[in-house]
């Protein structure tokens, strides 16, 4: 039995090393099979009893790397191009079987995010009506599983499981974003996708509401200014270079001709944005000694990552922060999550409670 995990490519060994943990924390036996640039781990689990509850019990908004998951009993090669549908058909009945799962809301056809995986995305929505309708007397809309369908060349795919409630709210963990156009640089879709990943949208009215304050360091040209504008903010933005014009016209935007490390505020803010390139130790510091003042209520931050042990410096970096406020005292969430448009970085959110 296998756990699948999609991710960005090149960030293979970073997923691994992450399910390597989650597993040997909840004595899961099994091992991390992965293959550079491939956009996916396998993680085989030698007991398969554990396999789906693991999906049920680890959050996956508590990950950090992994993108999209769903269980399997592995790849099924040698496809017949005259009939794919029907042995994928079968593995998707025989995995039910498996684990007991009597219906699922629907058969979802992904793709890994590689040049190979998004040239099969056709193949894969194909084959995907064929297995629906051999299924539809299966298939219910408060089943609590989807079916999965990825295809890793046109003879070779994966048909899995995952429970819809505890998975990425976008198909393979890719946000589709549309870049607003009043927008100063496509920076501006990371803090986009970070509020949708870290604040319920249910929430977004009282968390993000008009008339809150915010700091927003490294702000130039303006991508991460622009979203707390459009939330009817108010920004004291800091960067020693120029700001767009349309966000100065706006009246929301103070611009400070300052180094963001080096930056306080006069008084506590709601929310505090960083996007500075600068190693993460610094950043984390940084952010660190914001939270022990109160200088903010939530904060969303990027981590410039290392070529080597990437996932070890965020652990770092997480443990470093909480460390220091439980020092102080403070009552804090903090998570990171490598969003889908994030790059070299990871984004991560911290929560300050009263």
């Amino acid at each position: 039995m296998q756990l699948v995990a999609l991710c960005r490519a090149g960030f293979e060994k970073e997923v691994a090393a992450e399910l390597t943990d989650v597993c040997a924390q909840r004595g899961v036996a099994g091992y991390a099979k992965a293959q550079s640039d491939s956009g996916y781990v396998e993680f085989i689990i030698h007991n398969p009893d554990q396999a789906l509850a693991l999906l049920s019990e680890v959050r996956f908004d508590h990950l950090v790397f992994v993108r999209h998951w769903f269980v399997t009993n592995g790849v099924i090669e040698e496809l017949n191009p005259e009939d794919r549908a029907t042995p994928l058909h079968q593995a998707l009945q025989q995995l039910m079987l498996e684990f007991k799962v009597k219906a699922i809301e629907s058969v979802e056809p992904i793709n890994t995010d590689t040049n190979d995986g998004k040239a099969l995305a056709k193949l894969a929505k194909g084959v995907g009506r064929h297995i629906q309708l051999a299924v539809q007397h299966k298939t219910k809309s408060s089943a609590e599983c989807r079916a999965q369908l990825v295809f890793l060349t046109g003879q070779s795919a994966f048909v899995g499981l995952y429970p819809k409630n505890n998975s990425s709210p976008w198909p393979a963990g890719i946000a589709r974003l549309r870049l607003p156009r009043q927008a100063p640089s496509r920076a501006t879709l990371k803090l986009e996708e970070a509020w949708h990943h870290f604040v319920p949208a249910k929430e977004w009215d009282v968390r993000l509401a008009p008339s809150m304050k915010a700091v927003d360091l490294g702000a130039a040209p303006g991508g991460w200014t622009w979203q707390l504008v459009n939330r009817s903010m108010f920004v004291d933005a800091v960067d020693n270079g120029p700001m767009a014009d349309s966000l100065m016209e706006t009246g929301q935007v103070t611009h400070h001709l300052l180094d963001g490390f080096l930056y306080k505020p006069n008084k506590p803010v709601d929310w505090l944005v960083c996007d500075i390139a600068d190693k993460p130790s610094r950043t984390a510091g940084m952010i660190a000694r914001w939270g022990e003042q109160r200088w903010f209520t939530e904060a969303v931050f990027n981590l410039k990552l290392p070529m080597k042990q990437r996932y070890q410096e965020v652990m770092k970096c997480k443990s470093s922060i909480s460390e220091r406020l439980k020092a102080q005292g403070i009552s804090h969430q903090l998570r990171f999550k490598q969003l889908y448009h994030d790059r070299e970085e990871v984004t991560g959110h911290l929560r300050l409670f009263l």
